[in-house]
């Protein structure tokens, strides 16, 4: 049995009934199941109902279906079985049909030496254990793969939402009939919108990344700090040249407070 507790078949094809009972004599000892077809069709149907088996063994010369169409017909549909020939009939052009078409793993003559065919056997197993493991990694690889996929495309959804809804907040505030202002933690001016890049132009000269304490004006800096200090507020002033009311108000962000003040122009 393997580590695994996976039951080991070994499936034995040939159409002479005397190999085939030398075969399963050679494995009475191991805790194999051994299953006897006496012809490539036989052993399909026996892949088929009996499966799955770990190692094929197949005569190369049987009437109808030789062994390299039956083990291709294996490989086929069952490519992690290991696949072995057994032949008294050594043509090289056989041997590489062999190799080549039912990808044969060994390729072993008649007659066969006990103790080597229980090693290939050995190997074989080996051999479908580490098939095996490499496709469930693949499969588990896979799907890993495919559920990335599946999070990156939710992932780029939800940005092209929330690049939808910035776009159209972005075009909301530039086109409110009023100005906004924003000023972060540190004095900076981050965001303005066109009607407060109107009323600011010469009060804080340019705006792009302006600190309100060295480029605009004190009257206007301390409408800054008097919305830092109470939080809130609502003051009549003049911003180049034309009336305003300012409301602003303290927001936290980021872990940091900004001001934001609004500045709606008054009718002279």
């Amino acid at each position: 049995m393997s580590e695994n507790s996976e039951q080991i078949k070994i499936l034995c094809v040939d159409d002479e009934r005397n190999v085939l009972r030398a075969l399963e004599r050679i494995f009475l000892d191991d805790d194999y199941e051994i299953v006897l077809a006496g012809s490539g069709e036989e052993g399909l149907k026996a892949m088929e109902e009996s499966g799955p088996f770990q190692v094929v063994i197949s005569d190369y010369r049987m009437p109808v279906m030789n062994g390299v169409d039956f083990l291709k017909g294996v490989y086929d549909r069952w490519p992690h079985t290991v696949r072995i020939v057994l032949s008294g009939y050594a043509d090289a052009s056989a041997i590489v049909a062999a190799i080549n078409e039912g990808h044969i793993y060994r390729f072993i003559p008649k007659p066969w030496n006990d103790d080597e065919l229980k090693i290939t056997i050995q190997n074989c197993l080996e051999r479908y254990s580490l098939l095996k493991k490499n496709s469930e990694l693949l499969d588990e690889l896979a799907a890993a793969n495919q559920a990335l996929e599946e999070k990156i495309l939710l992932r780029t959804e939800q940005l092209e939402i929330r690049n939808q809804a910035l776009e159209f907040s972005q075009n909301l505030m530039s086109n409110l009939p009023v100005g906004v202002v924003g000023i972060d933690a540190n004095g900076m001016i981050a965001y303005w919108n066109s009607i407060a890049s109107r009323l600011l132009k010469d009060v804080c000269g340019d705006l792009f990344g302006a600190d309100v304490g060295s480029n605009c004006d004190e009257s206007f800096g301390r409408l800054v700090e008097q919305v830092r200090r109470n939080k809130s507020i609502s003051a009549d002033t003049t911003l180049s040249g034309f009336p305003c009311r300012v409301l602003g108000r303290t927001v936290d962000f980021s872990d940091s407070e900004v001001v934001v003040l609004v500045l709606i122009e008054e009718s002279a």
